[in-house]
């Protein structure tokens, strides 16, 4: 297997700003959201990114892309129905060959020495098969997140056998069906925002759609569907995903890359003059 594309879906109407806001990258410099992802991919040795978006938003997206706009191809999803659709949306500009996927309302941070991107393609070359990056993540977090269960790889650190895909499991379902031997009570693994996925997704995509006509599909239940099909592994990813879209999740993320970053003990210290001065007015305030 060869990854030599890869897609980052940012069409759901209701979030289509998200990629084109801006923030601070580790070196202080200003990004767009859109940047920071095709950077992750191009980090990964990728040279070829196709974006899926709502139609007429090409130029606005062009424009946050910047000079990385020159490896971007932009392919509309006209007719929106999910989240596995927009990525059925691009099986003639994929092609068939495997591909990375990042979504396009997280930010992602690496605490390794590698990118995210970079070893989650390096590990799906390596087995020849589907990867999904995972993180560890505690059950009140279930609402947000597809969740895999499966048995751990002997002998490979943070990487599991995928038998199960559900998305946003409750918690007794989650007990249920998605236990992973090893990890803490409460604490599942859910999607980290990344795959590397099969040319074959499409044809599994092309069933689901074709099966509930007019119905909105999520990926899911297509990855479900790999995993009965193919070997398909998940591999714990060595960083933090920020989901932008959230309450508060831009603050959050613009926050995760500036501690990240060259100027940490600046930002500490703004942090810290900022937590005692808002002290500070609590206390003259208080009756």
């Amino acid at each position: 297997m060869q990854v030599r594309k890869a897609l980052i879906t940012a069409a759901l109407r209701a979030q289509r700003h998200l990629p084109i806001q801006t923030l601070e990258d580790q070196n202080g410099d200003e990004r767009s959201l859109l940047y920071l992802l095709a950077q992750e991919a191009l980090n990964a040795g990728i040279k070829d990114i196709g974006v899926v978006i709502c139609p007429g938003e090409r130029e606005r997206y062009r424009e946050a892309a910047g000079e990385l706009a020159q490896h971007i191809t932009f392919i509309e999803q006209h007719d929106p129905r999910g989240y596995g659709h927009a990525i059925y949306c691009a099986r003639e500009y994929t092609g068939d060959e495997a591909f990375l996927h990042i979504v396009g309302d997280h930010l992602f941070v690496s605490t390794g020495a590698q990118s995210c991107a970079s070893r989650l393609v390096q590990v799906a070359q390596a087995n020849d098969c589907a990867v999904s990056a995972v993180q560890p993540t505690r059950e009140s977090q279930l609402p947000y997140y597809g969740c895999v269960g499966g048995r751990r790889v002997a002998g490979a650190r943070g990487m599991y056998e995928i038998e199960r895909v559900l998305e946003k499991p409750t918690p007794t379902v989650a007990e249920q069906e998605l236990v992973v031997p090893g990890l803490r009570a409460g604490r599942y693994l859910c999607f980290f925002g990344m795959h590397v996925l099969p040319a074959s997704i499409h044809g599994i995509l092309a069933e689901q759609l074709d099966s509930r006509p007019g119905a909105s599909i999520n990926l899911s239940g297509a990855l479900d569907e790999l995993a009965r099909r193919e070997r398909y592994l998940a591999l714990i990813a060595d960083g933090t995903r920020y989901d932008v879209g959230v309450r508060y999740g831009m603050l959050v993320a613009r926050l995760a890359l500036a501690l990240s970053g060259s100027q940490r003990d600046q930002v500490l210290t703004k942090l810290v003059e900022l937590l005692a001065e808002t002290g500070r007015n609590g206390e003259e305030t208080t009756p």
